[in-house]
């Protein structure tokens, strides 16, 4: 069952939205070589609690022995997402994905940015363009009528004609009064395929590029996940909603 939301609901959506959008900005400000991904992760928790938003990630999971730990994802190079903050430094080089999610009177936002820490090579550079455009160029396809393949394919097609592949293994999501509902946005698909798309569906579209194989693997901390050809990936995501047939990007600062 995939939950329509009213335009009441898709403002509080709005708000939390927003302050994910903030949070991703102010974070975004402050990455350099030489800060710690947990630096980061304490400059987010204070920021979303003084908006009288709660993290959407901190506490999440199934294994209750294994919670995620922290407000942000935060991946470097190999790692696609789902990355613990630490006391790792940043260096120089380094790309970095930044997943962020938010909880502010019973709803959810959800969204996702990639990073260059100082000059990176040029080939983390076009990943990065490439990522964040597939995902205009799912959102595009996120009107009433389409169908969830549609986005898909967007994404897939933009990204395979620029020698990328997408992660078959996570998807994006539905997004509401749950941080992950119905339906599930896969990054690669038939057109025409997929479940209709409706006014009022809320969904978090979020393209994983990988520089090289799509396949990935998780890491010991039952976390992380990672390339398993190791070379870099970039993550971009936007929550939007489907208002007057037309898709609405609701993480926007």
């Amino acid at each position: 069952m995939i939950p329509l939301k009213s335009i009441e609901e898709i403002e509080f959506i709005r708000e939390s939205s927003r302050i994910v959008a903030d949070v991703l900005k102010l974070v975004g400000a402050q990455v350099r070589p030489g800060m710690t991904t947990l630096e980061l992760d304490t400059v987010a928790e204070d920021f979303i609690r003084s908006m009288g938003g709660e993290p959407a990630f901190k506490g999440y999971g199934w294994d209750k022995k294994n919670l995620f730990p922290a407000t942000l994802c935060t991946s470097i190079d190999a790692e696609v997402v789902h990355g613990i903050p630490s006391k790792r430094m940043l260096k120089d080089g380094d790309l970095l994905s930044i997943d962020v999610g938010v909880k502010k009177n019973g709803f959810y936002g959800d969204g996702a940015c990639s990073f260059a820490i100082g000059e990176v090579s040029e080939e983390k550079q076009r990943l990065m363009c490439v990522t964040q455009e597939s995902l205009a160029k799912g959102i595009e396809q996120a009107v009433a009528g389409k169908r969830v393949h549609d986005v898909s394919n967007a994404i897939q097609h933009y990204v395979e004609a620029n020698g990328f592949s997408v992660v078959r293994d996570l998807v994006g999501h539905g997004v509401g009064r749950k941080l992950h509902e119905e339906p599930s946005i896969p990054n690669f698909g038939e057109p025409g395929t997929g479940v209709v798309l409706k006014d009022g569906m809320t969904l978090a579209i979020e393209p994983m590029v990988n520089a090289g194989t799509w396949q990935v693997k998780v890491a010991t901390d039952g976390w992380t996940v990672l390339t398993v050809d190791g070379k870099p990936s970039a993550h971009f995501e936007h929550t939007i909603a489907i208002v007057h047939g037309k898709a609405e990007i609701l993480t926007l600062s």
